[in-house]
């Protein structure tokens, strides 16, 4: 069965993206929990990534300085390199474009750049510390 990525459209779908950015963030990499939680999870789209019912990667996105912001993109270790992450990508960008946003940005983790990269993502920042945790912000811009 194919993963499936979705637009998060009710409490359930919430729920299983949190889970999933749980597992990820506060248990492997040991974000605390109220760092990962933040003031921005109601002002935000999310996004579930789903294999059948069994929900396997999450993500949100705003609108900051008028370009979108993908946060929080995380998969589960057993789905990285699968194609999953660009999955969850591309869905992110395609909200991006539907909202006549010019561009996305991110803060990604100096681990995940190499990936961000092959997918179109340009650094745009030096090396800073969130979460204790080394990232620089990368920028994907396209022609409307």
């Amino acid at each position: 069965m194919p993963l499936e990525v979705k637009i998060v459209q009710n409490q359930q779908e919430l729920n299983d993206a949190f889970t999933v950015r749980k597992k990820v963030f506060v248990e492997e990499q040991q974000v605390p929990l109220e760092l990962e939680i933040d003031e921005h999870e109601d002002s935000s789209a999310h996004f579930t990534l789903y294999d059948g019912e069994m929900p396997c990667g999450a993500g949100r996105f705003r609108e900051v300085e008028g370009v979108g912001k993908a946060e929080r993109i995380c998969i589960l270790p057993e789905y990285r390199g699968t194609g999953a992450g660009r999955q969850m990508m591309e869905a992110i960008e395609s909200y991006a474009k539907s909202h006549s946003l010019p561009a996305v940005k991110l803060n990604a983790q100096t681990q995940a750049i190499p990936f961000y990269e092959r997918i179109g993502y340009e650094i745009i920042s030096d090396e800073f510390l969130d979460a204790g945790i080394p990232h620089k912000t990368m920028k994907k811009q396209w022609s409307n």
